[in-house]
């Protein structure tokens, strides 16, 4: 059911989900109301059942009988909205172009996250920034004494996590180079279009800019980074903040039988490190093993395994088998020597 009322979600300014969706709400003119807060605490004033794991942002959309209920994964949302919201659409409509720009969200949603995660809590400026930072996002009137408090607890529990996400000093060296290589090819591919895939965005350009809003505009290191060697994807990640103003109606999507070196070195870098980790994680999911370790662009990676990204290996492994012949042989084509083709063979 559409909802009859502006869109409510839940979210704060150093989530790069949070970041992603109001950026897509803003630019399909679609109305929405956002509260910045903890979702437990506020859907529990709105006598809403909070989702099992609540997390940033979370929606309150209603369902097929128009009961309003808590909802949090932006990449199901996306699709909700499409359903229900005509105008700006952000999924192209030529199904090759489309699951390529599903693959490129999913890389967004779930490895540019390692490095946000990554820099914002392995270095010791960094993490001093955040654990700063973070407590006034909250509440910007917080007593001093319960803010020191807050800003301990924040940076110990996440610091505590670096290992979740599979950052270590092991694993540093390849995090960071990827990060580097990742900022060059978007670099690349921003000189020829000033979207991802064409002259209009689509969800990929939403998940990939809520991971830089942190990465060139919160974390220190990350964004001396990126003022070396990226200067155009910081003036990109500025203008995808609100792209409401954007005449669609003179834009489109490439084809992706174009040749673009830009987008076939980003879909490298999905090949060279996100799929590796993919395919490792779903099988040591099938084996009931609570951690993997595979090799990744030359160096050991090991982590905790996650059922979320076996779903989505599945995902993307049942939208490629989704494909008809023809859009399937296009896909092949741009993916050939990427390291991507390894998910789908």
């Amino acid at each position: 059911m559409k909802p009859s009322q502006p869109v409510t979600l839940i979210g704060a300014i150093p989530s790069p989900y949070t970041r992603k969706m109001v950026a897509l709400m803003r630019y399909r003119r679609i109305p929405y109301s956002i509260i910045w807060g903890e979702p437990r605490q506020i859907l529990s004033s709105m006598k809403i059942e909070p989702p099992k794991v609540a997390l940033l942002p979370t929606f309150v959309l209603p369902d097929d009988l128009g009961v309003l209920q808590a909802v949090c994964d932006s990449t199901p949302i996306i699709r909700y909205l499409e359903d229900h919201y005509n105008q700006r659409s952000v999924i192209p409509d030529d199904p090759a172009t489309a699951f390529i720009d599903y693959m490129l969200e999913d890389f967004g949603d779930e490895w540019c996250t390692k490095y946000m995660f990554h820099y914002r809590w392995a270095f010791e400026q960094d993490a001093d920034n955040a654990g700063t930072l973070l407590p006034y996002t909250h509440k910007l009137d917080m007593p001093k004494q319960i803010f020191q408090l807050a800003k301990a607890q924040i940076s110990q529990r996440q610091i505590d996590r670096l290992h979740v996400v599979g950052s270590n000093p092991t694993t540093a060296p390849l995090i960071e180079t990827s990060y580097r290589r990742f900022l060059q090819a978007l670099e690349l591919l921003l000189e020829s279009r000033p979207f991802i895939l064409g002259s209009r965005p689509s969800a990929c350009d939403f998940a990939i800019y809520g991971q830089l809003t942190q990465l060139v505009g919160f974390d220190p290191t990350s964004r001396e980074i990126a003022h070396q060697i990226a200067p155009r994807v910081i003036a990109w990640t500025s203008l995808m903040e609100d792209q409401c103003g954007l005449d669609t109606s003179a834009t489109c999507w490439d084809s992706i039988d174009a040749s673009n070196s830009g987008l076939q070195l980003l879909l490298a870098e999905v090949g060279r490190v996100y799929v590796p980790a993919l395919i490792a994680n779903a099988q040591a999911l099938a084996s009931g093993e609570k951690t993997w370790q595979a090799t990744i662009d030359g160096g050991l990676w090991s982590q905790q395994t996650f059922p979320y990204q076996a779903k989505c290996a599945r995902w993307l492994r049942e939208r490629y088998a989704d494909l008809k012949q023809i859009d399937r042989v296009r896909v092949d084509d741009l993916l050939k020597g990427t390291g991507c083709e390894a998910l789908f063979n």
